[in-house]
């Protein structure tokens, strides 16, 4: 296995284990409703085991994530979509607060 082999692995295994906290799940529950076994889960979490595509997509089912293949040169578009930090620059659909009706309307471009 490359280094950059691992490093992938490493880097699912977190943001599995990220979502997985988050949701205050245990490994075990994770592994009962991807179909796979605690052991092989915590593996795969730690980033010290690969796994086929149907497991990793299983898994991230389990964890309430939908695995999507993202041509690599959209990676940066999709992640500024999914998280807009300036405030500036949000889409027209994210909800602002308004002082008038406490939440309920959307940001107007």
């Amino acid at each position: 296995m490359t280094d950059s082999e691992s490093q992938i692995l490493r880097e699912i295994g977190r943001l599995f284990r990220q979502t997985r906290l988050a949701a205050a799940m245990t490994q075990e529950q994770v592994a009962d409703l991807a179909g796979i076994t605690r052991p092989r889960y915590r593996d795969i979490e730690k980033g010290a085991a690969a796994a086929r595509a149907t497991t990793l997509m299983n898994i991230a089912r389990a964890l309430g994530l939908e695995m999507m293949m993202v041509p690599q040169v959209m990676v940066p578009a999709v992640q500024a979509l999914l998280r807009p930090n300036d405030d500036d620059d949000r889409p027209a659909f994210v909800p602002q607060p308004d002082d008038d009706d406490h939440g309920s309307s959307f940001s107007r471009s």
